[in-house]
């Protein structure tokens, strides 16, 4: 028997009901008349303060609320690639089928198909002893993943496979696999499962950052990396890109799974990212890039209460594919919106406020989310990992803001977008002096390995003839470049070679949208080898005007375009070109 309550007050999403109805903590309720879908979140004697996650227009005291006995959950299962879902896992193609262009209230569709049949292969049979994670089946979900279904981390201890269906069409939720508990008591398993989206999934054992996610732009996987099961914040003020650096992470990177959450974005700009991705072909696969990606939109007009529940569900559904043996990476854009969600639900709830209107548990709430980023090994045995790369729109593009401060606190890897840099063209706008990644350390032996032993050495030299170009920029603002001497004339024309030539890259170039470790890595090594030339040309006496008469530095900015993703052996060429240009330099010069 479900439990009701009745509503003594409402206020915006938030809704009061007097007495006990005996709900509980976290409890999913539907209320009113038209079943809306809410969440317990305030348990006082003879008080229960629910938030709704749809829109309250109509709602009047003494209509009633009734309890499910579960928690907001959500179905796992095949179909959820390729989907597109709102914050609370509701499918708004199917939404939109009922109800057109905009969502009326009260929708209630299955979040997942459950009367499609899929091809299922069982991988267990009779007699098999399972447990918590053990792999029962086999769904070829998409032509890029496959599914494999698993037993529900809820149950405990081994069990025994007691019956299994034979290999064939079924739905999601028809009974593939009998198993018997140790207590004697039987539990049918289907392809699908539940789970509640605060909680995140078990697993065995986390690992240390060991491997990078590459991601294809230079900036990002030579001089601020992320490791697979890392954590990133990209905060930047409008226009300054976060969107588009999230799409090339997303289009580029070697994660097998996306799952971008669109939460509190504009409508047009989720439109564009679905049109978007349903055209763009999967380099890796030459699959449609919609075969490993999941999309939930929950725009800036949808209800408040829904998009702060949006990046659980979303972060559940990674945890979900990690499972299986996944590399998932997690686009949320933009935290900042969630933030205001809660700031705004806090406000209807009378919490004291911290900085600027945030709640005070705000910084908790930010750690709980990006905690669920990591390498694991699994309860199955298999490992996967989540990474989590969330924007930040900071107001006015102001870092010290609580959002932006409390994100630094739990990431390990700061992508700062700079607006003048965005202003000049310059994109990715990340810039070098305001990010900083702490798994450089973390992956110097995967560089070392896969790379080269000098890529981290290599690596730091370009930084610092970019901290070189900083402190002298101060002076040449002041006083002008001319009365530099000339090695520092030099370092100037490198950290310039550095910018355009490596930092810069463009997007829309066949072979610089997305480029290899070892072309990055080839890159650095002809710019540092020109800075060695160069510089010993100007001891010898040789002015900085000299060695720009030979269009040498413009050749090699050019690298990233002339240069194919696929024939490193070009780079011998350069080097020759440059030693050629040192010898005509001093021949010149006598």
């Amino acid at each position: 028997m479900n439990k009701t309550g009745i509503i003594y007050g409402v206020n915006g999403p938030v809704i009061y009901l007097k007495g006990d109805p005996g709900f509980k903590i976290s409890e999913m309720v539907y209320v009113g008349p038209e079943k809306l879908v809410g969440e317990v979140i305030g348990l006082k004697k003879g008080m229960t303060t629910v938030q709704v996650f749809e829109e309250t227009t109509g709602l009047k005291p003494g209509d009633t609320v009734i309890g499910t006995g579960d928690a907001i959950s959500v179905l796992l299962g095949p179909g959820i690639i390729h989907n597109i879902f709102d914050g609370i896992q509701r499918p708004l193609e199917e939404i939109a089928k009922s109800s057109g262009k905009y969502i009326s209230r009260g929708v209630s569709v299955d979040s997942l198909d459950t009367s499609k049949k899929w091809d299922v292969h069982v991988t267990v049979k009779v007699g098999d002893v399972v447990s918590a994670g053990t792999i029962i089946a086999e769904t070829q979900e998409t032509a890029s993943i496959l599914h494999k279904s698993m037993v529900p981390p809820t149950i405990g201890g081994e069990a025994e496979v007691i019956k299994a269906v034979p290999d064939g069409a079924y739905t999601i939720l028809e009974p593939i696999v009998t198993v018997r508990l140790s207590d004697g008591s039987e539990k049918e398993i289907a392809l699908a499962q539940k789970w509640p989206i605060r909680v995140p999934r078990p697993t065995y054992k986390r690992f240390p950052a060991s491997v990078p996610l590459v991601t294809g732009q230079r900036i990002l996987d030579t001089l601020f990396p992320i490791a697979k099961g890392g954590t990133a914040a990209i905060p930047g003020g409008f226009g300054t890109g976060k969107t588009m650096t999230q799409h090339q992470i997303a289009k580029w990177s070697d994660a097998d799974i996306i799952i971008y959450i669109g939460c509190g974005e504009r409508g047009n700009e989720m439109t564009q990212v679905l049109e978007d991705f349903s055209k763009l072909i999967d380099p890796k696969s030459g699959n449609l890039m919609m075969d490993r990606t999941t999309l939930i939109a929950n725009t800036s007009n949808m209800p408040v209460a829904a998009r702060e529940a949006s990046i659980y569900t979303g972060v559940t559904l990674a945890e979900y594919y990690r499972d299986m043996g996944y590399d998932v990476a997690i686009m949320a854009d933009s935290t900042s919106r969630w933030a205001e969600a809660l700031r705004e639900l806090s406000g209807r709830l009378e919490e004291m406020p911290a900085e600027e209107g945030f709640p005070a548990y705000l910084a908790s709430k930010l750690s709980a989310f990006y905690e669920r980023a990591g390498m694991m090994q699994n309860l199955n045995g298999t490992e996967g990992s989540v990474s989590i790369i969330g924007a930040v729109s900071p107001q006015g593009g102001d870092f010290s803001e609580p959002v932006t401060q409390n994100t630094k606190r739990f990431v390990r890897c700061f992508w700062g977008l700079d607006k003048s840099l965005a202003y000049a063209r310059h994109f990715p706008a990340i810039h070098w002096l305001t990010s900083y990644s702490e798994y450089l350390e973390d992956l110097s032996p995967w560089y070392r390995d896969n790379v080269s032993g000098k890529f981290v050495s290599d690596r730091n030299q370009l930084m610092a003839i970019l901290n070189q170009e900083s402190s002298l920029m101060e002076i040449v603002k002041l006083i002008g470049s001319d009365v530099l001497p000339d090695d520092q004339k030099l370092t100037l024309e490198i950290a310039r070679v550095i910018r355009l030539g490596f930092l810069q890259q463009n997007a829309f170039h066949a072979e610089d949208t997305c480029v290899p470790m070892s072309k990055q890595f080839n890159m650095m090594e002809i710019i540092l080898y020109l800075y060695e030339k160069c510089r010993s040309l100007v001891n010898q006496g040789m002015p900085v005007s000299v060695l720009k008469e030979d269009n040498i530095f413009e050749r090699v900015i050019a690298i990233k375009y002339d240069v194919p993703n696929n024939k490193p052996e070009m780079f011998d060429q350069y080097k020759a070109d440059i030693d050629r240009f040192y010898d005509n330099v001093l021949e010149r010069n006598g």
